[in-house]
């Protein structure tokens, strides 16, 4: 059983002026939450923060509603979800992500003769944040700030597939009772194939005659934050790389904006 928290033994020593009580406790439910990766029962939380039971349930239940902390299918632990995260590597991380991505893509669009796109998730879709040109007069390519969708896109099919427990998580609760959820499941074998492989290969899932070619940008844990994929297109009058050698340039520039 995790004992009280030290910042919440440690409240009393800090300047009292401005109190907030109910912001107090869900920072407290937070902080204590970001300490256990399996979650805790609200029993659990009720004491270890040593605060009666109907004022943690009432704020665990606007912690739900606004999406910080998820409950289990069964209903009996709260964990975390990546709203934090995301908040916490929403705008100037991307920014930074796409300064160091985009030379790279110059220089992959340079190298292969494709386009190339990048993307980071954004709630239950997936963002493009960042394009690079190839040099001929004929590409592929899809505007930034687009959203597109998880399960029918390659880049979001690769997301899905190196997606971290606590947003596969979050999903599943987001899509528990729908059509979404039914097509997840049936989709995971596949996913399962693209992290044993470590990209995905394969017919755009939008335009006939593209080859998606998507590989994950990873976390020191191994999960995806953000996707590199190359809509391939075959040209008839002109030398190019082939799809193999594309897949070697594109894992090349990802393994480079990888964070290790």
């Amino acid at each position: 059983m995790p004992k009280r928290p030290a910042y919440a033994a440690n409240d009393q020593d800090k300047d009292e002026r401005y109190r907030a009580p109910a912001l107090d406790k869900g920072l407290d439910i937070l902080e204590l939450l970001s300490e256990q990766p399996g979650g805790l029962t609200r029993a659990e939380i009720v004491k270890a923060m040593g605060r009666g039971p109907s004022e943690v349930y009432r704020m665990l239940e606007r912690l739900v509603a606004r999406d910080y902390v998820s409950r289990s299918p069964e209903g009996d632990r709260y964990a975390l979800t990546m709203k934090l995260f995301v908040l916490a590597h929403r705008h100037p991380p991307v920014r930074r992500l796409v300064a160091r991505a985009l030379p790279l893509m110059d220089g992959f669009a340079s190298d292969a003769g494709q386009s190339c796109h990048l993307v980071v998730p954004e709630g239950g879709a997936a963002l493009v944040v960042a394009h690079a040109s190839c040099p001929g007069n004929w590409e592929f390519g899809i505007r930034i700030g687009a959203h597109i969708d998880l399960l029918a896109t390659g880049s979001g099919q690769t997301l899905l597939a190196f997606q971290d427990e606590h947003s596969r998580a979050e999903a599943t609760i987001r899509w528990e009772g729908t059509k979404l959820a039914i097509a997840r499941a049936k989709l995971e074998p596949v996913l399962e194939g693209y992290r044993k492989a470590g990209h995905r290969i394969g017919e755009s899932q939008q335009i006939r005659g593209v080859d998606d070619i998507s590989v994950p940008i990873l976390s020191p844990d191994g999960y995806a934050i953000a996707v590199l994929t190359c809509p391939y297109i075959q040209r008839l009058d002109d030398a190019q790389a082939d799809i193999d050698q594309t897949l070697v340039l594109l894992k090349d520039v990802a393994a480079k904006l990888s964070l290790s």
